[in-house]
């Protein structure tokens, strides 16, 4: 069932998510959700608190990019383990419509997390779908896009965001 996404600057946004006891009927229900939101939406990753539910759950699937490898993931309870090199590369959200700004990331990260089975999995992830994790990583943690950005650019990338949220209505 696609779920309506969570636009900034809703709080729950804002708030680092719980982490994921038991893997139940409604946590699947959650990822099944999750992929066809992120599909509708025509995104490559999605995170749960996006949909206003604030679990540490993610789902990414790069195959609609076609310069990046297929990948499609579920991932709960992740974390990275270890980040290496770094890249920079003008990223959407599904959460900022219509923005995007350019922020740095780790080139290459080595992650933990459980997949929708519970069973724990090691991942070493590189180029665009490191920087997808990383972006849905920082949603569960409560942080965005924008706040990776400092000072000036922090600044430009809001305005335009009020401007496009006003052009919307």
């Amino acid at each position: 069932m696609v779920r309506d996404i969570v636009i900034y600057p809703n709080e729950i946004l804002k708030k680092p998510t719980e982490k994921v006891d038991v893997i139940d009927k409604e946590v699947k229900n959650l990822i099944r959700d999750m992929f066809d939101t992120m599909y509708e939406a025509e995104g490559v990753g999605l995170a749960a608190n996006q949909i206003g539910v604030p679990l540490s759950v993610m789902v990414i699937d790069t195959s609609p990019k076609e310069d990046a490898p297929p990948l499609k993931l579920v991932l709960i309870n992740p974390e990275i383990k270890e980040g290496e090199g770094k890249i920079k590369y003008k990223e959407g959200c599904l959460s900022f419509p219509g923005l995007s700004v350019e922020v740095e990331r780790f080139q290459k990260v080595k992650v933990n997390a459980l997949n929708e089975h519970g069973e724990p999995v090691e991942l070493t992830l590189e180029g665009f779908p490191a920087i997808v994790f990383q972006h849905e990583l920082d949603h569960l943690k409560g942080i965005t896009f924008v706040d990776r950005l400092k000072g000036w650019r922090r600044r430009m990338a809001l305005e335009k965001y009020q401007k496009l949220l006003k052009s919307r209505k």
